[in-house]
């Protein structure tokens, strides 16, 4: 039986969870992840693991935040004026919004408080900051040409 190698196609069974125990996200109950190995279509630790990995291998591995989502970054958290929101939207704790980059890009930013005046919003992914722990299973490789 051969080993996952980069530029294989792979498809894993997973559940994420945080180092809390907390699930974040499960292949439960939908079709395996599949990705190519070493092509960026993953987190860089999730599939540094997977690579060497078997048909049929289990395992449970943790993914630091820097091989993740990366660190917490403290400059994408910005206090905007609360009339700075379009005034049909009434923000709320956990409210996802999105926002335009000065090159016409978009980003994602989370409400993350407010008061009457201002609003705190965090443009980091949900996950930055934190170590992840997977539980995988390979079920198939693809082997590439």
């Amino acid at each position: 039986m051969s080993e996952a190698k980069s530029g294989d196609t792979v498809r894993i069974n997973y559940t994420g969870k945080l180092t809390d125990g907390t699930k974040f996200d499960s292949s439960e109950g939908r079709e395996p992840l599949e990705f190519q190995l070493g092509a960026g279509q993953i987190i860089s630790g999730l599939d540094r693991e997977v690579e060497g990995m078997k048909v049929g291998d289990r395992q449970t591995v943790t993914v630091p935040a820097e091989e993740a989502y990366g660190a917490h970054d403290a400059a994408k958290v910005q206090q905007i004026p609360r009339d700075a929101l379009p005034p049909e939207i009434e923000p709320q704790e956990g409210m996802q919004l999105q926002a335009r980059t000065p090159d016409g890009g978009q980003v994602a930013l989370v409400v993350t408080a407010l008061d009457d005046q201002r609003v705190t919003v965090d443009a980091n992914h949900p996950l930055a900051g934190q170590d992840l722990v997977f539980e995988i299973e390979v079920v198939d490789i693809v082997k590439a040409a």
